[in-house]
């Protein structure tokens, strides 16, 4: 494989760095811009496996309201947030509903909880 550069904009902390990592073969060669070590970590992990955490909403059943807010417990790999939505789309969570209740337990085949994030009380 040939040498690719990848710039980045750090998300690490508020100084939001401008980030440029050389890779060759797949693997990093040399991570720079970042101020602190944090800067470093982060590049390396976007660049080779990338996650995030997904936010959305579930449906309520017999809830004072139609919604309630969700987000998976831990990051996800990026390549699997259309099927974590999919998912998600799917769930109707009966009220009540209070923070941190698993809507879901398994996203997408990741073992990962999709968790409220309000409260949503009975009617």
């Amino acid at each position: 494989m040939a040498k690719e550069i990848k710039e980045l904009t750090c998300i690490g902390c508020p100084l939001g760095c401008a980030l440029t990592v050389e890779m060759d073969g797949g693997e990093v060669v040399k991570i720079s811009g970042n101020t602190c070590p944090r800067g470093a970590a982060y590049a390396e992990k976007e660049v080779t496996n990338p996650t995030r955490i997904v936010t959305s909403t579930v449906k309520v059943e017999g809830g004072e309201k139609a919604f309630v807010s969700v987000k998976t417990k831990e990051d996800i790999p990026k390549s699997k947030i259309f099927d974590c939505m999919k998912d998600i789309n799917k769930v109707t969570a009966k009220a009540p509903v209070h923070i941190g209740d698993v809507v879901l337990a398994d996203v997408a085949g990741t073992k990962v909880a999709v968790v409220a994030t309000k409260n949503v009380e009975a009617v």
